[in-house]
């Protein structure tokens, strides 16, 4: 069916002024981070604000703690993700459907509601101020939805490929490891990707987990930063893009089969 020329000038219309909503308050931070902070400075580019902030604002630390936090949330969870996701998705058992939806009403229970009485199961058990405090529930509170994923895609799969591979002897290890999980590398690299950003972006649990402050991730530090060390702006938009560079950069090595992940997973749902 063909569009009419006034129809495509208002689709590109939109689409531009979408991208100019989503981009024009980045351009800002961008803009800000690299201005003169001192009082009466000259106009012009000043990238030592980024120096700055890492050592004022402790941004190597928080950052590392991030980066093991995330790390491991990501590992994990797309693992256990992936194996669940097979096993709902090529597997009849007794019992699946009921188990697979009880699993999704994880996705149902905001995090704001477990967050209070998880830090009191953590308490009792001594949790608190350590990597596993930050890592174990993320990684609880990815499955639900990294289930449903690739259930989604391990379900469309084709029944001859995974018959031709029984005939040859595998079984449903090597099935999954072999053969379905490297033909699903879209969806199983845009599992990975929102988990990144879920995780380094998380606040609430992190700030509740780690009342000592000992272990904070990289959000909590950009929050400790602008309201201890500073309260010039460009350091404090600094701060803000040293935080959210890794997940640009996640994003743009992975975003060939992110996008194709995504484009699958909207088709075949």
């Amino acid at each position: 069916m063909s569009t009419s020329a006034l129809e495509r000038a208002t689709t590109y219309a939109v689409l531009v002024l979408a991208a100019f909503l989503a981009i024009y308050p980045v351009g800002l931070v961008l803009v800000k981070a690299v201005q003169p902070d001192a009082v009466g400075a000259s106009s012009g580019v000043d990238l030592g604000n980024f120096a700055d902030a890492w050592v004022q604002g402790e941004f190597g630390r928080y950052l590392r703690t991030s980066v093991i936090v995330t790390g491991s949330v990501v590992i994990g969870a797309s693992l256990l993700s992936s194996l669940a996701g097979y096993a709902f998705g090529t597997m009849r058992f007794a019992g699946s459907s009921v188990l697979f939806y009880v699993l999704l009403l994880g996705l149902m229970v905001p995090s704001e509601a477990i967050v209070i009485p998880l830090y009191f199961q953590l308490r009792s058990v001594d949790l608190l101020d350590t990597y596993t405090a930050l890592i174990l529930p993320q990684i609880a509170q990815s499955l639900a939805f990294g289930t449903f994923w690739m259930r989604a895609y391990f379900r469309s799969t084709s029944r001859e490929v995974v018959e031709a591979a029984r005939l040859d002897g595998a079984g449903h290890l090597r099935v999954f490891w072999s053969v379905l999980l490297p033909m699903g590398r879209p969806a199983v690299v845009t599992m990975m990707v929102l988990f990144f950003m879920w995780t380094w972006n998380e606040f609430l649990l992190p700030l509740v987990v780690i009342p000592s402050g000992d272990l904070l991730t990289a959000p909590l530090g950009l929050a400790l930063f602008q309201g201890q060390y500073t309260a010039g702006t460009s350091l404090l938009a600094a701060g803000a893009v040293l935080v959210a560079l890794p997940v640009v950069v996640a994003y743009l090595f992975a975003q060939r089969h992110f996008i194709r992940g995504m484009v699958d997973g909207a088709t075949k749902g």
